[in-house]
């Protein structure tokens, strides 16, 4: 019923008045309401469109960057292609896992030696590079001394590999296993689990079958080495000792030898005072392997068997 349809005395019309007039302020209330709702509703969106961003360190998420040191000469994990992009497995899981925490993953060169150091300098905010978590990176120990040599760091791991040896195509020179390395010679890139297997074994070699190691800064320059001659046989992480054997040469300059041994899963190395980083990529992680980007991307490189169900944190050397 409308108010004209009633005839009212002027009291009532009076108090009409004053009630309209109160309606038209809860009116005006309601629309500063709807715009409030309208700015959650853009708020929300962005929480769509990066839903795990409010887990992120607030001057990270602030920053919309993420720094990470990595050594870019490990195809097929991270290397430069042919127009110098930085490619491969580790850039791709971290653009996926970008998309969810709505930030961008810097990856910057450096030596794998070095990743740590600069980690610990803050240089980067992680360290994302084909590396496995091991007890001793975790506190910090150098694994020839035993002594502690750094803070340590924790890892989110979310790949796992093995290391293989491979040689000259069609010159195996007998090589199956490590312990047929003493007496020859063996290229690796320094600081990886390749150099710490090639140490220990040197120590069983009798005296008079020494196995020589001549360590590289990267892993293509101990590849040049053993192409040209230079040694017997090289070793490196399963996915790159494969991706090296199918495409140098076209398939013809190398070829893999024995079985991986020493599986163990790839880890971010995140300082060991930046939980809330290391739980939010842990999060993105876990996200792209339910919305099954984690698979395509393993499928796009051809290393599914190294395929984790969920991220872990510091499961190495368990």
């Amino acid at each position: 019923m409308t108010a004209s349809s009633t005839r009212r005395t002027t009291a009532a019309q009076s108090r009409l008045a004053a009630v309209g007039a109160i309606a038209v302020a809860g009116a005006l209330m309601l629309t500063g309401c709807g715009d409030q709702t309208k700015d959650t509703g853009s708020d929300s969106q962005t929480a769509t469109a990066a839903p795990l961003a409010d887990k992120l360190p607030k001057p990270i998420r602030d920053k919309g960057v993420i720094k990470v040191g990595s050594d870019i000469a490990y195809a097929p994990v991270e290397f430069k292609d042919s127009s110098g992009k930085t490619v491969g497995i580790d850039p791709d899981l971290a653009a996926a896992m970008g998309k969810q925490l709505g930030v961008d993953f810097q990856f910057e060169n450096g030596t794998f030696d070095t990743l740590l150091t600069g980690l610990r300098s803050k240089r980067y905010d992680i360290a994302m590079s084909a590396m496995t978590d091991s007890k001793e990176r975790q506190e910090g120990i150098d694994p020839d001394t035993g002594k502690k040599v750094g803070e340590g760091v924790d890892f989110v791991d979310y790949f796992t590999a093995g290391v293989s040896i491979y040689t000259k195509k069609g010159d195996d020179q007998g090589i199956k296993t490590w312990s047929d390395l003493c007496g020859k010679k063996i290229v690796l890139q320094r600081g990886t689990t390749s150099e710490g297997l090639a140490k220990a074994e040197a120590k069983k070699c009798p005296a008079n079958k020494k196995m020589s190691i001549e360590a590289f800064d990267n892993d293509q320059q101990a590849q040049t080495r053993l192409r040209a001659g230079g040694a017997d046989a090289g070793s490196s992480d399963f996915p790159v000792a494969a991706y090296a054997v199918k495409t140098s040469g076209g398939g013809k300059d190398f070829q893999l030898v024995g079985e991986q041994v020493a599986a163990a899963p790839y880890g971010i190395a995140v300082a060991k005072n930046q939980t809330q980083l290391r739980d939010a990529l842990k999060a993105a992680m876990d996200a792209i392997i339910k919305n099954g980007e984690y698979e395509k991307i393993l499928k796009k490189w051809g290393v599914t068997d190294g395929a984790v169900k969920e991220a872990t944190i510091n499961a190495g050397g368990k």
